[in-house]
C-alpha cells in the first residue's frame, strides 16, 4: 500500500494543475455542463486559481487554499449557488473526464472519483 499523500501519488503539481485544467475546459464547452457553467463568471482564472489551491491541499498537498483564503467552508462558500444534483452530477462528468486523462492507474483513480463524488454531492442545496 502507498502510504504518500494522493497528492504525491497521481504526480504532484503538475497532474493537479492539468486535472483542474481539463475540468474546466470541459466544463466551459460542453452543452451537458451548462447548469454548472452557468453558475461561474465569463473569465473562469480566478475559479481555476480556487479549485487548483483547494485539490492540492485537499489530495495531501500544499495547503494552497488555506494559505490564500482560509479555511474551505465549502457548503458555505456554496450556498448562494443552486447545486441540485443535476448540477452535482455534471460537475462529476466534467471531473471524470480530466480524472481519465491524468490519472492513468485505475485504482486511483476510482478511489478519487468516490471521494469528489461525495464531496459533489455534500454541496447540494437543493
Amino acid at each position: 500500500m502507498d502510504e504518500r499523500p494522493l497528492y504525491d501519488q497521481i504526480g504532484g503539481d503538475p497532474v493537479v494543475r492539468a486535472l483542474v485544467d481539463r475540468f474546466y475546459d470541459e466544463m466551459n464547452t460542453s452543452p451537458a455542463a451548462r447548469t454548472i457553467r452557468a453558475m461561474h463568471p465569463p473569465d473562469l482564472s480566478d475559479s481555476r486559481d480556487k479549485l487548483y489551491w483547494f485539490l492540492s491541499g485537499w489530495l495531501g498537498g500544499p495547503p494552497l487554499y488555506v494559505e490564500r483564503k482560509g479555511h474551505p467552508r465549502l457548503r458555505a462558500r456554496h450556498l448562494p449557488f443552486a447545486v441540485s444534483s443535476d448540477a452535482s452530477e455534471q460537475w462529476m462528468a466534467c471531473m471524470r473526464v480530466a480524472l481519465a486523462e491524468h490519472v492513468a492507474d485505475t485504482q486511483l483513480r476510482e478511489g478519487l472519483d468516490s471521494a469528489l463524488d461525495r464531496l459533489a454531492h455534500h454541496m447540494q442545496n437543493q
